[in-house]
């Protein structure tokens, strides 16, 4: 049999010509060198079977899910969340500030409210004396609110900036009886008994800005008192003090709290000298023919 006629026997294919070397001598490219990089835009290729075979695989692009609308609530959130830490805040400073206050003095008994003697205004409260402290001494007053006692001899802490003081700010009996000693009136209010609210806060300043002038030395308001603060430890809604002396009122009669600085803040006895307070800001005046033959204005009082 001729080769011609020879055919390969069944199951069997004879070996076929490299394409790939053949397709690479053609192009003129060296053997095994790399094609285009398959890809997006690469043309599609064959694969044995004949079939199209896709280049790069496409995918979706991932976006990413747009914000909805914020609700009322998530508009509010915010606010409230700030508003809840600022009022925490303002808490634990009040707390620290009380606590720091109440650890340089304490009282032993609260004053109670007596009916004053005919023609009088106020009661005498028993001088607890003036001696002076250091700005870091605890001091223990036998009686509050006190109308006298130790206190600080300080620049800045005793006597203290006649003003009207908040709620908040520190104005300790420390400081202000110093006030007291150099003749000036302390007027406070209580917060538990209900003189905080804004109506009763913005009376205390108008008391403070028709303040009169001391009766023997002529101060005028705002050299040693008057002294506005806020003080618990009393009886009544309002306490007005001079040296040993208290008026308590559960309203803020000024007229009748005037009346009583000008009787007792400063105090003359019958032969003209000065009686009140321990350490007056002035000199006794001259006496008169007036003044020698009957008693100073309140004179008479403890």
């Amino acid at each position: 049999m001729s080769d011609r006629n020879r055919r390969p026997a069944p199951g069997r294919q004879p070996a076929r010509p490299d394409r790939g070397k053949g397709h690479a001598a053609s192009s003129g490219k060296p053997q095994g060198a790399a094609g285009p990089t398959a890809g997006a835009g690469a043309p599609a290729s064959h694969g044995p079977s004949g079939s199209t075979r896709a280049g790069r695989r496409e995918f979706a692009r991932h976006r990413p899910p747009q914000p909805a609308t914020p609700t009322l609530i998530d508009q509010i959130r915010k606010p409230i969340l700030v508003s809840f830490v600022v009022f925490v805040v303002m808490a634990v400073g009040l707390v620290v500030v009380t606590q720091r206050a109440s650890a340089s003095y304490g009282c032993k008994t609260i004053d109670t409210v007596e009916s004053p003697a005919p023609g009088e205004l106020g009661q005498v409260q028993p001088d607890q004396g003036n001696q002076h402290v250091q700005t870091g001494d605890k001091v223990e007053y036998q009686t509050c609110p006190p109308a006298s006692g130790q206190h600080i001899n300080q620049v800045g802490f005793g006597p203290i900036q006649p003003k009207v003081y908040g709620p908040n700010d520190p104005a300790v009996p420390n400081g202000w009886v110093h006030n007291l000693e150099h003749g000036g009136l302390v007027l406070l209010y209580s917060c538990d008994k209900g003189s905080c609210d804004t109506a009763s806060l913005a009376a205390l300043r108008t008391f403070y800005d028709q303040f009169p002038t001391s009766p023997v030395c002529g101060l005028p308001p705002g050299s040693v008192g008057p002294v506005i603060a806020h003080f618990e430890q009393m009886p009544t809604k309002y306490a007005a003090l001079v040296w040993d002396r208290a008026l308590y009122l559960n309203s803020l009669d000024t007229q009748t709290i005037d009346q009583f600085f000008l009787r007792y803040g400063e105090r003359l006895s019958s032969d003209g000298k000065l009686i009140a307070p321990p350490e007056p800001q002035c000199s006794a005046p001259s006496a008169s023919p007036a003044a020698s033959s009957s008693p100073a204005p309140g004179a008479s009082g403890g």
